[in-house]
């Protein structure tokens, strides 16, 4: 187990939990082992990923409120999707997290998120709640199914799940391509029709399973002991992954709302 890494790049450069650390403290400390304490980093617990996915979660949905309310200019809307895209990059990227940068990239993508929902609802009453709810359901479920041990990340699992995830989306980069090169609709996997409901099935089942390996990259690093700071990095990993599958949970309501 200890060798296991998420699917999700946000902990590409996460802490190594090859050298966790034990601790105890047996008796009372020593003034001096007291000032120790106190100049030491806190250790992360699974409480501090708790509060910082519920504040980047907030974010969220405040900026997104604002941008369905304000009814956002496409130009805006479009704009913070490629500056959340930017700002995911150097996130992932960035061998020290950052707060301000992950708070920035949450804002970012309430912008687009709301701007783009409202639009999606506009045209289908009543989505953008059905798949928020849907969303909500999906995290939950796999959450419940990995703490009751249901869900494992074992060796298999992961090698299964990162496989079919990244082979789903090398797919959808492909049919990305054909269709702006021949102006057809590539593969048919986001054409709407019978295939591209199949294939997002697909993709959210495959999606969410990888949730499981985030829960577990968590764990294992509140075991290790490493700094709290760490929590943005898992929080925002996760936020991430639920922009993703509420994106694609929105794209399914659209294709069966279509038929």
């Amino acid at each position: 187990m200890a060798g296991l890494q998420s699917s999700n790049p946000v902990f590409g450069n996460a802490p190594t939990l090859k050298q966790g650390q034990t601790f105890g403290a047996p008796g009372f400390p020593s003034a001096g082992q007291v000032e120790d304490i106190y100049r030491t980093p806190q250790r992360l617990t699974m409480d501090d990923v708790v509060v910082k996915t519920g504040i980047l979660l907030g974010i969220i949905v405040v900026t997104g409120a604002a941008a369905w309310v304000g009814n956002a200019p496409q130009g805006l809307v479009f704009g913070a999707a490629l500056a959340g895209f930017a700002l995911a990059l150097v996130n992932i990227f960035k061998r020290q997290v950052s707060p301000p940068l992950v708070i920035a990239y949450a804002a970012c993508e309430g912008v687009f998120l709301g701007g783009i929902s409202k639009l999606y609802n506009d045209a289908y009453s009543g989505i953008a709640l059905q798949a928020a709810v849907a969303t909500s359901a999906i995290f939950g479920a796999v959450l419940y199914a990995f703490t009751s041990g249901k869900l494992k990340a074992t060796p298999q699992f992961t090698k299964i799940v990162t496989g079919a995830f990244v082979g789903l989306f090398a797919l959808v980069i492909v049919n990305a391509l054909m269709a702006w090169i021949g102006g057809g609709s590539g593969l048919g996997i986001r054409s709407g029709g019978g295939i591209a409901i199949l294939f997002s099935i697909a993709f959210i089942v495959v999606g969410s399973l990888t949730f499981v390996l985030d829960f577990d990259q968590a764990q294992r690093m509140v075991a290790a002991g490493v700094d709290e700071r760490e929590s943005w990095r898992i929080s925002f990993g996760l936020v991430v992954g639920l922009v993703w599958l509420y994106l694609e949970v929105l794209r399914l309501l659209s294709y069966l709302n279509r038929r």
